[in-house]
């Protein structure tokens, strides 16, 4: 019998037949893409369709952003963040306040240009205070430390963590808000030892420390808003974690052509070689 007398007998058009026997490959392929969209946006849930994509084809997907953007449309994950500032800044002091230089610098390696920041994490009970240093060039967190105050001490920490992980040669710019804990003449003066100039953003300009400020951005999303932290020690143990583990190893950054920031900075040191 010939299919279209199969296709007679059975009351079905000869087009049908042959969609039911031989779907589309693309809907096989959406399947499959579809399941492995869902892990990344588990995996990372801030990610939005360009770092997605970006992770896929890091994974060996051959896909672009549009057919991302439509399956996680279809989907429903795709999402809106509203940006959010919140102040740990005190700025009226009597302590020296330093120029911004940083701003026209153009960095091509490591340890040219560390920028540093406060921000505060809410635990069940109390606030704590995370301070942290980038290397601006790689976005990579080269110090860091958590306490209950804000003292000077905080940023004291973070910043001797730096030093002692990265040992720059003197040059190096500090680029940080003009808050006390970093006008005060201890954190200047450790600067100052170790040949750093100091760069301090203009009066009410978070934008000037633009790095620091999405890191902190990405922490709060991808880390803090997803937890319950019940005490300090949860809490260092687990932001410890996202630093070292996933921020610094495992999340893409726009800016570094979707590569986590010790991947670049892998990258860039060899490719300076082979230069």
């Amino acid at each position: 019998m010939t299919v279209v007398e199969m296709c007679q007998t059975a009351s079905v058009s000869r087009a049908g037949f042959y969609r039911h026997r031989d779907p589309p490959e693309t809907e096989d392929r959406d399947v499959d893409l579809r399941e492995e969209i869902h892990k990344i946006a588990l995996q990372w849930p801030a990610y939005g369709r360009r770092r997605i994509t970006a992770e896929l084809k890091r994974r060996g997907w051959k896909v672009n952003h549009k057919r991302v953007r439509r399956i996680m449309r279809e989907d429903n994950l795709l999402c809106l963040r509203h940006r959010k500032f919140v102040v740990t800044t005190d700025s009226d002091h009597s302590h020296p306040v330093y120029p911004n230089v940083a701003a026209g610098m153009e960095l091509t390696t490591i340890n040219q240009l560390w920028v540093a920041d406060i921000t505060y994490i809410r635990l069940e009970s109390e606030f704590v205070y995370l301070a942290v240093v980038l290397d601006a060039f790689s976005r990579r967190v080269v110090g860091w430390a958590l306490d209950r105050t804000l003292e000077a001490e905080l940023v004291m920490t973070a910043l001797r963590r730096a030093l002692a992980q990265r040992q720059p040669a003197p040059g190096l710019v500090h680029h940080s808000d003009r808050g006390v804990q970093y006008a005060c003449r201890a954190y200047t003066d450790l600067l100052k030892q170790y040949g750093i100039t100091i760069s301090m953003s203009r009066k009410g300009n978070p934008y000037d420390n633009a790095v620091c400020e999405s890191f902190m951005k990405s922490l709060k999303y991808e880390e803090v808003y997803r937890q319950e932290y019940r005490d300090m020690a949860e809490a260092l143990a687990l932001i410890q974690q996202f630093i070292n583990q996933i921020y610094n190893q495992q999340r893409l950054h726009s800016a570094l052509g979707y590569r986590p920031p010790e991947e670049f900075e892998r990258d860039a040191c060899q490719t300076a070689q082979v230069a």
